[in-house]
């Protein structure tokens, strides 16, 4: 449980991330692509990896959820992508999303 009280907050996971490589901010356009913020790079579902992510709950409104997905692509590319979740998500990033390989947060990686 590494870390724990330390990562309750998208800020502190992003920050985090960003010292373990992953820092790139993706999007999913309209079209169904994944693509860098800056529009250099896109990727298909089947050139992306979910290798991780995490859930956020607002305090105060049930509406604030949030799920931050952390990205490799078959580029080399690292970085993450967010989205609300729920009744709130949008349905084009929820659609590329469920395409994308999950490698699981149960992997023991000790193995």
């Amino acid at each position: 449980m590494e870390d724990k009280v330390e990562l309750t907050s998208m800020v502190h996971v992003l920050a985090r991330l960003r010292k373990e490589g992953y820092t790139e901010d993706f999007r999913v356009t309209e079209d169904g692509k994944l693509c860098t913020l800056d529009g250099k790079q896109e990727f298909v579902p089947d050139q992306v990896q979910i290798v991780n992510f995490y859930r956020f709950e607002g305090e105060s409104y049930p509406g604030d959820m949030a799920i931050l997905y952390v990205l490799e692509t078959a580029s080399g590319a690292k970085g993450t992508l967010s989205d609300a979740y729920g009744t709130y998500g949008d349905e084009i990033v929820e659609n590329y999303m469920r395409q994308v390989k999950d490698l699981g947060k149960n992997l023991d990686k000790h193995k």
